[in-house]
């Protein structure tokens, strides 16, 4: 088995999300569709024998055990109690604060990698355990599938998408999660609704009208959208918002069109990542 290895982490959209209640345990109960992209962050993996792990370059103003990656590493270190390390190379491609998974897919990605390299033998089930630790949405992309979503986002059902062309904005703002969903004038009583419903008429984004008040910058992306007459929104707690096309050339037209101070990106939906297939039991 080879002692390296390179992965695409990639982006996801949430397609829609419903807030349907707000828990006992301060967690909200959602619905969502996450939809994985074929674009994100590289990272790359060579396996060390001294228990040390490194990570290059350092993300400004995070700190080195505060990273998810680290969180990662440091999580399967313990549950495999092994006494292997890692040196991570991190090309960081999605913004912080964005709602696209940066830093939950960050953490997935190492998992499954490391799970691999260091021969742990965890299952995908058990590595989205360990993920749900570290956050709500490190699952989805340990399962690797683009998947319909409830509970806080942890109960997944894999589900075949068109692989449709999303162009993906970036407003100039950090959109912190848990600010959004402690909020009280979140909307917390968005009814429930089946995979077939969505299909047929879509959903909404419950915290799109408190995102747009509190950031202009997202206001100003969305406004720029609906002013040329491309349905937009925004995806998790933003502040990345996006809107979708059926092919790529018509999602490069309109990336070419937008405000210099918005930049973007164009990426197609998979309704499997790299991750996938490394598990025996996809095979």
């Amino acid at each position: 088995m080879s002692n390296s290895l390179s992965l695409l982490s990639p982006a996801k959209l949430n397609l829609f999300l419903h807030i349907t209640g707000r828990r006992l345990d301060g967690y909200h109960n959602l619905q969502t569709l996450f939809q994985l992209l074929n674009y994100g962050d590289t990272l790359s993996f060579s396996l060390r024998e001294d228990g040390e792990i490194t990570l290059t370059p350092a993300i400004p103003g995070v700190a080195f055990e505060d990273n998810l990656i680290i969180k990662a590493v440091r999580l399967l270190q313990q549950l495999s109690n092994t006494d292997l390390g890692v040196d991570i190379q991190l090309e960081k491609r999605l913004p912080m604060g964005g709602g696209i998974g940066g830093g939950s897919s960050n953490a997935a990605t190492t998992l499954v990698a490391l799970n691999h390299l260091w021969q742990c033998r965890f299952s995908n089930q058990q590595l989205q355990a360990f993920g749900l630790r570290l956050g709500a949405d490190v699952p989805v992309f340990v399962n690797a599938q683009t998947a319909w979503a409830e509970g806080v986002g942890e109960t997944l059902q894999a589900i075949e998408m068109p692989e449709n062309w999303f162009l993906v904005t970036q407003p100039d703002c950090h959109v912190s999660t848990q600010a959004i969903f402690s909020h009280k004038d979140l909307t917390r009583d968005s009814p429930a609704i089946t995979v077939a419903a969505f299909l047929e008429q879509g959903g909404q984004n419950a915290c799109q009208a408190l995102v747009r008040r509190l950031y202009p910058q997202v206001d100003e992306a969305l406004n720029w959208f609906e002013k040329y007459g491309y349905p937009a929104k925004l995806t998790g707690t933003g502040g990345c918002v996006f809107t979708q096309f059926t092919t790529a050339e018509a999602a490069q037209k309109v990336l070419a069109r937008l405000p210099k101070h918005l930049p973007g990106f164009v990426a197609q939906g998979i309704n499997k990542s790299p991750l996938y297939n490394l598990f025996p039991e996809s095979k």
